[in-house]
């Protein structure tokens, strides 16, 4: 039900919430709501709901109604310091209870002596989803007079049916490699948090609160259980279906974007500390142990009033420091941060805290014993991964603790070539330290998918984990060598083991010193043939590294960035802000800007698309666009804003035939025609379907170019998800198969002379390289740490060894086969 009308709980005079001699309750930081100054000593149920929260000390009661409107009766303030003296309580958490059922009675006179006044705020704690739309005020009310009467509002009410309440249950199977842990959690609170429906996950014996990205988390659940989706509400049959479809199909696991050195045989085969492989790479260095003391918890308690106000200010102050960091870094950085934020966010962990307060802890207490709860069921698993989800709720907990304390995290001086080691280091952590200086890390627990790994590949600095306990008593300043690829630390290495560690060390330098001295030059083959060599962005911050790089330009911007994780599409103003700064940062050269691409894999808030049984093959790509021509006029406008002219192309993903070409071409040209902008626009095609690479003459002949998506173009010819754990391994785009598909856009593009590129991950493939340029490939785009090897490999390519790899790839019979023949060399240039 949409309209809930609440009664008095209380007999006496109804005045505005202002009016409450409490900042919390009159700045409304807990909810907007009306106060009550009681002339009775009974407190009743205000509408039927469920006891959802009862406060130890008999002071303050929350029910959650029917339609999940969710409400806090706080009888007086700064009631908590009576430790429960003249109040009795009549009811239980989890009790449900009628309207005008006794809740709490309270000796007024007791009540009235020792705390600070008997006013009482009756408050919606969830009002997000509920606007007050009439209420009492300035007068006398007795028990049961309408007090307040509420509507649900938003995106939610509208789509929202009407009728009875209704559960609504699903069971699936968790596909994810990695179960549901940060990231996933996070975006699943999220989904569920737009519905009016109350949700529950469950798996096996455990449940959490599916609006509860923490408690979501701390189930552990694993990729292969089963998960039962449980909604109870008007809209439980759309809440299980979004939350379905997000597990089912919306989050994609993908490791930071990097491309592998070629293989170097591990330096490190003698004795050595022995840990788990987290980063890739080799380094010398000296020895920086990192020991960060505990923050210092003031236990004096203030009030309620005051510790919830200072906890809200020191979240709020956290959430702001995560997002601007989620805004100013790559992918993985973003991911970590954003995943954090929607953590301080969390109903039931911020809930857990207040509870606390309430029971008279101050806020940092309050807040360590919530956070060290959670965490404590996270290492309590059997599970090391979700155990080392525990680090981000250990690293929250930390930075909240210090904005509470007014203390700042000391900074540290270290030295050049320092190699870290730590028990565990926290994201913040890392990122607080200058980078420029650290060459390696090590600790003594951790995991291999904790975020500081993946923080540590992203910045390439060469990682090992759970190396144990030993590496804590290595003296600061020991010369270490530490290897990435064997996971092994050795401390005060023999001079034969630095010999060879440096020998290795300087072969990876300078084949990547060399690649970056000549990264400016163009890409020729020895025998002349030019290939571009562009880069693959996703956002901002990203273009200055590509080009530093020796990128030509940019092959594929993935504008999803501006779309995903928020509530409403982006404007044009925004978008078009973006884009401008990408093509500044690019400083004149091409900007290849791929249409939205969601759908399938990439699932959107504010674009409900139909349930469909197989999303890989239904609305998405290019057809998003056209059936929600809005927004991609909206995108080509933004695009077209982009000065100077002529800098930006513009390319459509998923396209199967020729015809979804002609409909966007045509909106492109009103669109185009209606700004007044007169020069036309390259406009290409991605070809990611094997339809689109067998007729890719056909759509030649209407396309200015073509770009290969080998990434879906893979995991359509092969018919394997490129997301299930179970297959991953085996959608190699260096199939016979599917370099077939290649050759053949390849051709078909060259009979109308279009650019045939490559943008798919394929192109940072080093050993894939001379195979597609042998296909016919006169463009890569590659990660932008690709580039400059990418470049220097090509100098020493021919188009005759190139062509005759290529011909022996196609007549293989799989995969490894091809790579088998990547190993040999294939006519380098004397």
């Amino acid at each position: 039900m949409h309209t809930l009308i609440l009664r008095a709980p209380l007999q006496g005079w109804v005045c505005a919430l202002e009016e409450t001699p409490d900042p919390v309750f009159a700045g409304r930081m807990l909810g907007d709501g009306v106060a009550i100054d009681p002339t009775g000593g009974v407190l009743h149920a205000p509408c039927d709901g469920e006891v959802i929260h009862l406060a130890p000390t008999g002071h303050a009661v929350s029910l959650r109604a029917a339609n999940g409107a969710e409400v806090l009766m706080h009888i007086g303030v700064e009631t908590v310091a009576l430790a429960g003296e003249g109040f009795v309580v009549h009811v239980a958490a989890g009790q449900r209870v009628s309207a005008g059922e006794r809740l709490i009675s309270f000796d007024m006179d007791v009540v009235a002596r020792r705390a600070r006044c008997l006013m009482t705020p009756i408050i919606i704690t969830n009002g997000e989803k509920f606007a007050i739309v009439r209420r009492l005020a300035d007068q006398l009310a007795a028990v049961g007079d309408e007090l307040m009467v509420l509507e649900a509002i938003g995106a939610d009410a509208v789509a929202a049916p009407s009728g009875p309440e209704r559960e609504v249950r699903l069971e699936l199977v968790v596909t994810l490699a990695h179960g549901i842990h940060a990231r996933p959690a996070a975006l699943i609170a999220a989904e569920a948090k737009r519905f009016l429906a109350r949700m529950t996950l469950a798996a096996g014996d455990r449940q959490a609160n599916a609006a509860s990205p923490v408690a979501v988390m701390a189930m552990g659940v694993r990729g292969g259980e089963t998960l039962l989706l449980t909604a109870t509400g008007v809209d439980a049959a759309a809440a299980v279906a979004a939350v379905a479809a997000l597990i089912e199909h919306g989050i994609k696991e993908a490791p930071p974007a990097a491309i592998p050195a070629p293989p170097v045989a591990p330096v490190s085969d003698g004795p050595g500390i022995r840990g788990v492989a987290a980063a890739p790479g080799l380094a010398i260095g000296a020895a920086v142990r990192l020991a960060e003391p505990e923050v210092s918890v003031s236990e004096a308690f203030a009030g309620d009033a005051a510790e919830t106000a200072a906890l809200h200010a020191a979240l709020s102050a956290v959430s702001a420091r995560l997002r601007a960091q989620a805004d100013s870094g790559g992918a993985a950085h973003r991911s970590i941060m954003a995943a954090h934020a929607a953590f301080l966010d969390d109903p039931e962990l911020v809930g857990a805290a207040h509870e606390a307060i309430l029971g008279g802890a101050s806020a940092g207490v309050a807040w360590r014993g919530a956070v060290r709860g959670y965490v404590a069921v996270l290492q309590g698993l059997d599970d090391p991964l979700m155990a080392e989800r525990a680090d981000d709720l250990r690293d929250l907990e930390r930075q909240v603790l210090l904005e509470l304390s007014g203390e700042t995290a000391p900074a540290r001086a270290l030295p050049d070539n320092a190699i870290l080691l730590a028990d565990d280091l926290l994201p913040s952590q890392l990122a607080a330290l200058d980078a420029s200086r650290i060459v390696g890390l090590c600790t003594a627990k951790g995991g291999p998918t904790s975020h500081v790994a993946i923080l540590a590949a992203a910045m390439n600095v060469p990682a090992v984990v759970a190396a144990g306990p030993r590496v804590l008593v290595i003296e600061d300043g020991a010369l270490l060598i530490l290897d990435g690829d064997a996971g092994v630390l050795t401390v005060g290495p023999s001079g034969a083991e630095i010999e060879a560690a440096q020998g290795a060390l300087a072969t990876r330098q300078a084949r990547r010193a060399e690649a970056q001295a000549s990264a400016q030059t163009p890409a020729r083959t020895a025998d002349g043939t030019r290939i571009e060599v562009f880069a693959n962005l996703g956002a901002v911050a990203d273009a200055a590294p590509a080009v530093a790089a020796g990128a030509e330009g940019c092959g594929l911007l993935r504008t999803e960035f501006l779309f995903l994780d928020r509530q409403s599409a982006p404007s044009e103003d925004e978008q078009a802000a973006q884009y401008q700064a990408i093509a500044a940062a690019l400083d004149g050269r091409p900007l290849i800007i791929r249409t939205l691409d969601v759908g399938g894999d990439k699932p959107v808030a504010y674009l409900p698309i139909p349930a469909e049984e197989n999303p890989a093959l239904g609305l998405r790509g290019v057809r998003i666009g056209l059936w929600r021509p809005e927004i991609l006029e909206t995108q080509l406008r933004a695009i077209l804003r982009v000065s100077p002219r002529g800098q930006c192309r513009i390319m459509i993903p998923m396209v199967s035939s020729v015809s979804e070409l002609t409909r966007v071409r045509e909106v492109l040209d009103a669109v185009r025609l209606r700004m007044g902008v007169a020069e036309p626009v390259e406009l290409g095609v991605m070809i990611e379907t094997p339809a689109a690479a067998i007729t890719a003459d056909l759509i030649a002949a209407e396309a200015d170019f073509l770009s290969i998506g080998t990434n879906d173009l893979a995991q359509y010819a092969l018919a394997m998800d490129r997301g299930n754990p179970a297959l991953a391994a085996q959608v190699d785009a260096l199939h016979p198969a599917v370099l077939r598909l290649i050759g053949e856009a390849a051709r078909g593009g060259a009979l109308h002379g279009r650019l045939v590129a490559v943008c798919g991950a394929l192109a940072s493939d080093l050993a894939a390289a001379p195979i597609l340029i042998g296909l016919g490939v006169t463009e890569l785009s590659a990660s932008p740490a690709a580039v400059a090897e990418l470049k220097a490999l090509i100098r020493t390519l021919t188009m005759d060894a190139c062509r005759d790899l290529a011909a022996r790839a196609l007549a293989q019979s799989s995969a490894v086969a091809v790579r088998a023949l990547t190993l040999s060399p294939i006519g380098a240039a004397s």
